[in-house]
């Protein structure tokens, strides 16, 4: 069927009949816009937020972001994001992260952004990942008939991963030309898995370390990474489920293994400051910074390791698309330590090229979209390089450039012009004693992380 069955026995009672787009099947909104090739301008998205209430429904724009405190004025209530796989559990006929934008089928109140309501024409989800639908702009007020309205939603989602100068071209115009001119290497099979398998509530330690063992080489690298002395595990370590169960966890070993089998997409040298083992040394030290940071500000570990683990792929895309220039990009880096990675990619690239001349960050925002990773990472890797940053999933994206700027200083990284990093920690809630122990605490570990990131790199 190419609805959910609530969905369409709301419908149907309303005597609404949508047309029906097929397209490939897709686990996210933002993928099945793209496969269906649709106008993102007439997309409608659903947020669920939850607070010790209950769930609620948010309403508004493909190309928009929720402004929790606006929601929270409107409501008197005070939200959070609900994670993709509790959501999912609010849909129990739709496909995993299919939540069509019509709250009252399934029961939850909505509220909705007001500029939704000048939308001539709509596309939602069908509650299916192989199928959207379209309605007529007048039919919103049958589908939102009981929704509160307000200005709830902020900026265009594209500018978000828009570098500082560069507005005349939005994200999604980069990501069409990029996929036109450029053959972008798809998601390793195993990472997809991987992927599917971090969004099925039903998942196990058993099925997870059954997909792992599959792959000799990353089943060796689990081990090592779990037997090592960053984890101080007392006992013996023999199978890959014994890692997950005992030592490393589902979420830091789905994480790990999803980074290790993604990066095999590339072919990148692993020479000079932006090779392969520089990569993989940034990359662990900055994942293990914002799981330590996440820690204390209480967000989700996993998805921070994840974040810091992935935020560099724009750099490996770089590398494996343009080989020569990433060579002249990876000299200049050695022989111009003061110049910012910005300033470099220009000169190598180009100022006013629209596609390349965005930058890394924005370039991997846009794979890890097309390879649909969680948002969260998406917008770190997209904006690590914009220290202003205030839109969606900030904490995770300052976690991302309060890491760098510590690993800085310790000559880890692609960026060597140290700044003032105390704003960020300010604004994420650290003080400076916090910095103090995060950076002792990684101190501590420098030897295992190092053997890790050279395990990961051979």
């Amino acid at each position: 069927m190419a609805i959910a069955e609530r969905l369409k026995q709301f419908l149907e009672r309303r005597g609404l009949r949508p047309d029906f787009m097929r397209h490939d099947p897709s686990e996210s909104l933002e993928a099945a816009v793209v496969s269906a090739g649709v106008d993102p301008r007439e997309v409608l998205q659903a947020t669920l937020l939850i607070d010790a209430t209950g769930a609620l429904m948010a309403v508004h724009g493909f190309r928009s972001v929720v402004d929790m405190g606006a929601v929270s004025r409107l409501t008197s209530r005070s939200f959070r994001m609900l994670p993709s796989r509790q959501a999912d559990r609010l849909f129990p006929d739709c496909s995993s992260g299919c939540h069509p934008p019509v709250g009252s089928a399934w029961g939850l109140p909505v509220v909705v952004d007001q500029r939704v309501w000048s939308m001539d024409t709509v596309i939602l989800s069908s509650g299916r990942d192989n199928c959207l639908l379209r309605l007529d702009g007048e039919d919103l007020g049958l589908i939102l008939e009981e929704a509160r309205t307000g200005r709830i939603a902020l900026q265009d989602d594209a500018a978000d991963i828009e570098p500082d100068g560069a507005g005349e071209i939005t994200l999604d115009e980069v990501a069409e030309r990029l996929q036109k001119l450029y053959r972008l290497p798809p998601m390793p099979a195993l990472a997809l898995r991987i992927l599917r398998l971090t969004r099925d509530p039903e998942a196990s330690a058993n099925d997870l370390s059954n997909l792992i063992e599959y792959d000799p080489s990353l089943t060796a690298q689990i081990m090592r990474y779990a037997r090592s002395a960053l984890f101080q595990y007392p006992g013996e370590v023999h199978s890959v489920q014994e890692a997950v169960t005992r030592v490393l966890g589902f979420d830091r070993v789905a994480h790990m293994a999803m980074g290790i089998a993604s990066a095999r997409a590339f072919d990148v040298p692993r020479d000079g400051m932006l090779g392969m083992d520089a990569f993989w040394r940034h990359s662990i030290y900055c994942a293990f910074l914002c799981q330590q940071m996440a820690r204390r500000l209480n967000l989700d570990r996993g998805l921070a390791y994840l974040c810091g683990l992935l935020h560099n792929f724009g750099l490996l895309l770089t590398g494996h698309l343009f080989p020569d220039q990433f060579d002249q990009l990876n000299r200049l880096r050695e022989s111009n330590p003061e110049q910012s990675m910005r300033a470099l990619e220009e000169r190598v690239f180009g100022v006013g090229d629209d596609v390349l001349g965005v930058g890394h960050g924005a370039i991997g925002g846009i794979l890890h979209r097309l390879w649909q990773l969680p948002d969260a990472v998406v917008k770190a890797a997209g904006v690590h390089q914009q220290p202003d940053y205030e839109g969606d999933y900030a904490d995770y994206v300052r976690m991302v450039q309060l890491a760098n700027e510590w690993l800085k200083e310790k000559g880890i990284g692609d960026e060597f012009n140290v700044v003032d990093w105390q704003p960020v920690a300010d604004r994420l809630g650290l003080d400076a004693t916090d910095a103090e122990r995060l950076l002792e605490e990684t101190g501590a570990v420098a030897e295992e992380l190092d053997a890790l990131a050279r395990q990961l790199a051979a």
